[in-house]
């Protein structure tokens, strides 16, 4: 053993040995005096935190891993260092050994040049995940000063005080995840994670994983490092869950346990993680019938709706109409680089007798339609004539939906209540997909549904789509 320290006292910068206790029992002349002893006598005996005040020489006897290169931080230069467990024929750790390799960095520089580089990458893609986790919009981005709207905004600062579960409900397109953000803003937990998941755009097999997380090798096709659940991205924040209406009933379960212990378990770990975010969920389906219909867990519906808030639809804010479509323009102005657009009174009053069944989503569509087929610059009643169904005035539907109804029939022609509803959905889908040329975003778009529910209509009803376009992505 001798041998060897000469050895490596020669070919190293420093040496010493500690034992099971991380108390010196060698360390070599050279090495000793770059920390103010006089001689090895002096450090030997003592603690190696007490010597060399930075080191893990500690660390590496209680874990028995090694640490095969790092930096030592030390006074007047650091040092690059390898340390090392020692243990005995039965495998038990009884000490460590440590080398100074280079008290230089110059031959290091360019890995150690590499290193700053990789360390200033991940800092800032932490720091641009962690904005794209901030919300986005505030009370001020829900344009319109209508009495709905006002109301609407003194309901969502009410909740944004009081730290408790959210429930939004309101017809799809009205703007329920601008108010999820708008809440989570004017909250005391602004500066934490604003986490979203749109229960109803991600596969049933998947949803557990998303929420939860899974460990390492929980499955075929998970990380090696596992995968962190959006309830632990959220810890602190804020979750938001989106159409929580379609979440499965196998499902639910889980969540309720999450909402009411305040923890979760990852998928393949018998690990419990502790959370604290704050719930807001969204439908825009009835949730208090899917209840009683058996598709919704009544105890989880409690407990999402402790704090509810109804986002109103388009047609009961028509007085926000003209600041929103004006609004409206400039983005669309912005974002496509063509002149900003106005409307004239005749659109201004062919839109306020339109029904809007997709609401601002559907209100956007067609001022993007008009404005990117028309040469005007000022926008008429006739720029927006057969553009699609939200720009026909609700009279005309409806003077149609009359004459089928006055059609006479049988008592033998009367067909189930839900089987006339499956015909008409199923009719309506068809024709939404022809007019689309079989593209199921654009439908989707227009019928003022989301993607994924109206891939689970498709499915459900049995529809041929007949395009590849439709297949779910």
């Amino acid at each position: 053993m001798q041998s060897l320290f000469e050895s490596l006292e020669s070919l190293c910068e420093g040496t010493l040995v500690v034992d099971r206790d991380s108390r010196i029992v060698w360390i070599n002349d050279r090495y000793v005096k770059r920390f103010g002893f006089a001689t090895p006598e002096d450090a030997i005996g003592k603690r190696v935190e007490e010597v060399i005040p930075n080191t893990l020489m500690g660390e590496v006897v209680r874990s028995g891993k090694p640490i095969l290169l790092d930096i030592l931080e030390a006074e007047p230069v650091p040092f690059v260092v390898t340390r090392l467990p020692l243990k005995d024929d039965a495998g038990e750790v009884i000490g460590a050994v440590g080398f100074a390799l280079y008290d230089k960095l110059q031959p290091l520089q360019p890995l150690y040049g590499r290193l700053s580089r990789l360390q200033q990458e991940l800092a800032q893609a932490q720091k641009k995940l962690a904005e794209e986790r901030r919300a986005k919009y505030t009370f001020s981005n829900f344009v319109g000063i209508s009495p709905a709207t006002m109301e609407l905004k003194r309901q969502g600062r009410r909740a944004a005080r009081l730290d408790t579960t959210v429930l939004l409900l309101g017809e799809t397109g009205t703007g329920k995840e601008l108010i999820a953000h708008a809440i989570h803003s004017a909250s005391d937990r602004a500066d934490k994670p604003f986490v979203g998941v749109n229960v109803a755009a991600i596969p049933d097999t998947l949803l557990e994983t998303e929420f939860f997380g899974a460990a390492p090798g929980a499955y075929t096709g998970v990380d090696k490092k596992g995968r962190i659940g959006k309830f632990e991205l959220a810890n602190g924040g804020t979750l938001f869950l989106d159409e929580v209406g379609d979440m499965p009933l196998n499902l639910q379960a889980k969540l309720l346990r999450a909402l009411q212990e305040q923890e979760v378990e990852p998928v393949g770990s018998n690990r419990v993680i502790k959370v604290d975010a704050r719930i807001i969920a969204a439908t825009s389906v009835d949730l208090a019938k899917r209840v009683a219909e058996g598709r919704f867990r009544s105890d989880l519906y409690y407990r999402l709706n402790v704090l509810s808030v109804t986002v109103p639809p388009l047609r009961q804010r028509l007085d926000d109409l003209p600041v929103l479509c004006e609004h409206i323009l400039e983005n669309i102005a912005q974002r496509t680089g063509l002149p900003q657009r106005e409307l004239d009174a005749s659109a201004l009053d062919l839109l306020r007798r339109c029904p809007w069944p997709g609401n601002i989503r559907e209100l956007r569509n067609a001022l993007e339609q008009a404005t990117l087929l028309s040469d005007h610059l000022r926008l008429s009643a006739a720029d927006f004539t057969n553009l699609s169904p939200a720009t026909e005035p609700a009279a005309a539907t409806a003077s149609r939906a009359d004459d089928d109804a006055d059609a006479p029939l049988t008592p033998d022609d009367i067909p189930a209540y839900s089987e006339a509803v499956a015909d008409f959905e199923r009719r309506l889908i068809r024709q939404a997909l022809a007019a689309c040329a079989g593209k199921v975003p654009e439908a989707a778009q227009r019928l003022g549904l989301g993607r994924a529910t109206l891939y689970k209509k498709i499915a459900a009803l049995g529809i041929a789509t007949g395009s590849t376009a439709a297949k779910a992505p």
